[in-house]
């Protein structure tokens, strides 16, 4: 039997293994879509990036026969345990081929490390947190995932409960049909009414005057609206420019939508084209491809309401429809075949309710797993 071998990445050739696996594990699936690499290398601590300057991780392949058939990165996540006062230890950017020794064998690498950096559980996947690409895909392989989604082989999930983790929550992305806004509660709609006068409520689209700072407030709006969600933990300043700057390049001005109330901003939504087409055409490469995700934007049909956050204090009036009534415009402005809401938390009964009712179905599920590690140590 061939020996499997659990090493950390050191090497810039290690690197480029860890990257490269996902080519391997996903050759011949037409549902796939390459990470833009530039974002792969920076979630796994090989490019510069903030969320490394505040927490711990470790980047680790498997190798079989001097082939690396594996890979996992195990994530301390200071912000997280300070905020809920826990020693949980976090598990991402998991890749595996078929095989239980070989997925055991990272958990298990993946555990000791957090161990003895004094973790009692471990959670994931998160890659590396909650405000980045997370879950395992459970159930929606019929297409491909929309832009920042996860995606991974149906195996994965016999691989991570076959190793004991078990489902902590779900989420979901829901398909919106075009007729969404006129399928919401009216009684949603007059609470709007009385808070449009009441707080002189105006609507906005992103100013390309002030682009930097108008995407800045909306990642501020999108910090202080999710401090009661569930594992939420807000970003650094540091986090938030850099993924300020990044958001500079996607975000298309006519998609987003601010309110404010007496001037001031205290809502924001963004709806980002599905950019997986263009990057599965580069291959995730943006040199010297890059352009293309410009030039082939009007050709996109595809898009993905990322966020729709209004501030704790405003919540009440329901405001967040204001933002979503919005969409009926896309289908104006915008060649649009499939619109996903994504991600929904199973426990934010709120919004997947309205949305339910709303008639929008869930075409994809995703799950975060917990394994403690008492039970690794019973049944290892």
């Amino acid at each position: 039997m061939s020996i499997i071998t659990v090493k950390p990445v050191e090497t810039r050739r290690e690197q480029k293994q860890f990257i490269r696996l996902a080519n391997e594990i996903y050759a011949g699936d037409d549902m796939w879509c390459p990470p833009l690499l530039i974002d792969l290398k920076e979630r796994a601590g090989f490019s510069k990036h903030p969320f490394h300057e505040i927490n711990d991780t470790q980047t680790f392949i498997a190798l079989r026969d001097g082939k690396v058939v594996g890979r996992i990165q195990a994530i301390v996540n200071h912000g997280h345990n300070e905020r809920y006062d826990k020693a949980l230890g976090f598990f991402g950017l998991f890749e595996s081929v078929d095989d239980q020794d070989v997925a055991n064998a990272l958990f298990e690498k993946a555990r000791v490390w957090l161990a003895e950096r004094g973790m009692t559980a471990m959670r994931g996947p998160v890659n590396p947190g909650l405000n980045y690409e997370v879950g395992l895909l459970i159930d929606g392989w019929h297409s491909p995932p929309c832009f920042m989604m996860t995606y991974n082989p149906p195996y994965y999930a016999d691989l991570l409960e076959h190793y004991g983790l078990r489902k902590v929550e779900d989420m979901v992305a829901f398909y919106a049909p075009t007729d969404i806004v006129e399928r919401l509660d009216p009684k949603m709609f007059r609470i709007v009414d009385i808070a449009k006068e009441k707080f002189n409520l105006k609507l906005r689209t992103l100013d390309r005057k002030r682009f930097k700072e108008d995407v800045r407030t909306f990642l501020d709006i999108y910090n202080k609206s999710l401090v009661g969600t569930w594992g939420f933990v807000p970003m650094s300043d540091a986090e938030l420019e850099h993924i300020a700057k990044g958001l500079k390049l996607l975000i298309v001005p006519e998609l987003t939508t601010f309110i404010e109330a007496d001037g001031r901003v205290i809502g924001a939504s963004v709806v980002l084209l599905d950019y997986n087409e263009v990057v599965k055409e580069i291959g995730g490469k943006l040199f010297p491809f890059g352009y293309k995700l410009f030039t082939k934007r009007k050709k996109i049909t595809k898009m993905r309401l990322i966020s729709a956050n209004v501030l704790p204090e405003y919540q009440k009036w329901g405001l967040g429809v204001v933002l979503v009534s919005r969409l009926k415009d896309l289908w104006k402005k915008w060649t649009v075949d499939h619109l996903e809401i994504s991600w929904v938390l199973e426990s934010n009964h709120l919004s997947y309710k309205s949305l339910a009712r709303a008639g929008c179905t869930v075409d994809k599920t995703y799950r975060i797993y917990d394994k403690t590690f008492e039970e690794s140590a019973e049944t290892g």
